[in-house]
C-alpha cells in the first residue's frame, strides 16, 4: 500500500509541475498548439493516476466491502462515480 501511495504522491508531483508549466507557457503568450499539446499530456496523467487509484481501491475496498456483505453499495459507488448508475 506505501508503495501505491508514493506512486500517487510522485504522479501528483508531476502533474503540478506540468500545471505550473502550462501557466508560464500562458503567461508567456507561447504559441496555443503548444499549450495544449501540454494539457493533453496533463489530462493522459490524470488518466494514469485515477487508473493507479481505482486499482488500488479495487484490490482493497471493494474487496473489503464485498466480504463485509456491502455488493450493492460497493457497485452503486463506482457506478455513481462514473455516472452509470440511473436515479432511484
Amino acid at each position: 500500500m506505501q508503495a501505491e501511495k508514493q506512486d500517487v504522491l510522485k504522479r501528483l508531483n508531476y502533474i503540478e509541475g506540468h500545471i505550473a508549466g502550462i501557466r508560464k507557457m500562458v503567461e508567456e503568450d507561447k504559441y496555443c498548439v503548444d499549450v495544449l499539446r501540454q494539457t493533453h499530456a496533463v489530462r493522459k496523467a490524470i488518466e494514469k493516476l485515477e487508473l493507479l487509484i481505482l486499482n488500488g481501491h479495487l484490490q482493497s475496498c471493494v474487496i473489503e466491502g464485498i466480504k463485509e456483505g456491502r455488493e450493492e453499495a460497493v457497485v452503486e459507488e463506482l457506478l455513481q462515480l462514473y455516472g452509470v448508475a440511473g436515479n432511484k
